[in-house]
């Protein structure tokens, strides 16, 4: 294939990339990634999340925002409580997707 050849690449622009590139740097950070991981089938409580990532509820609430802000999870109230889930499915298969790649390479 020729250096210039656009068949069958993905195309993203300038922003693109650098959207793509926040999201995996935020989940880049095993904390983050294990509070994200928590919520892979289930809505989990800031409590729960705090204590998969072996975080302080400050910290974990800190890092929650950003898992927000790149919309990985979402927020529902119940109560007095705070309960996160997966944004949606995209998220969903793109992680179920590298760890069968992970256990691939492993084994």
């Amino acid at each position: 294939m020729e250096c210039g050849s656009e068949a069958k690449s993905v195309i993203l622009d300038d922003q693109e990339y650098t959207e793509l590139s926040k999201i995996f740097k935020v989940l880049g950070d095993e904390g983050r990634l294990r509070m994200v991981m928590a919520c892979m089938d289930e809505p989990r409580a800031v409590c729960c999340l705090s204590e998969a990532a072996g975080l302080s509820q400050s910290l974990t609430s800190h890092h929650l925002r950003s898992l927000r802000d790149m919309r990985i999870l979402r927020c529902s109230k119940q109560g007095r409580q705070v309960f996160y889930e997966l944004d949606d499915d995209h998220i969903r298969h793109v992680l179920q997707d590298l760890i069968v790649h992970v256990r691939e390479d492993c084994k």
